[in-house]
């Protein structure tokens, strides 16, 4: 309410326009986004696995590899740790970037996010093809349903409207 001892002044022509309002975040993708923040998670879980584990790299080299020499398991299994930190935080950073994007209602970024679960399908096969561990197909399972459950709700009627309104 305006303050009557304050000079009034008329409105200016075009001064009632309206600016968008961001519609609401539908549950869909509040949900979506928890999911993600599920798959941050795992991927760091997984991270913390692989780099605390290096004997099963080590073994894995050795019935590759059986005329290497210890030196040359050593740095095989140091580089394959490395090169698992990096791809475990690049992973938790997609997570969180794709949470964060989703969230704004930012429609690439559910497109992007599709791409990722593709890419991730990808490696779950490529996972059940090399007859990897058990122990790591299941945490790859368990990622990829996280990612599944994500996509699904990201793809739904309600959050499709969300992702379509005009954003302020």
């Amino acid at each position: 309410m305006p303050d009557p001892s304050l000079p009034q002044y008329p409105d200016y022509p075009g001064g009632a326009a309206q600016w968008p309002v961001a519609p609401a975040r539908p549950g869909t993708v509040t949900r979506a986004m928890q999911f993600m923040y599920a798959g941050a998670a795992m991927s760091l879980v997984t991270l913390v696995l692989g780099a605390a584990d290096s004997s099963a790299y080590k073994t894995a080299i050795r019935k590759a590899f059986p005329h290497y020499t210890q030196a040359q398991v050593n740095n095989a299994a140091n580089g394959a740790v490395m090169i698992a930190i990096v791809a475990g935080l690049i992973g938790v950073g997609l997570w969180l970037w794709m949470a964060w994007a989703n969230g704004r209602g930012r429609s690439w970024a559910r497109i992007l996010s599709s791409v990722f679960f593709g890419i991730a399908t990808l490696g779950l096969v490529a996972n059940l093809a090399q007859h990897s561990p058990a122990a790591s197909l299941a945490v790859s399972l368990v990622e990829w349903l996280i990612g599944l459950a994500a996509i699904v709700l990201l793809w739904n009627r309600q959050s499709t409207a969300y992702f379509r309104a005009p954003k302020a």
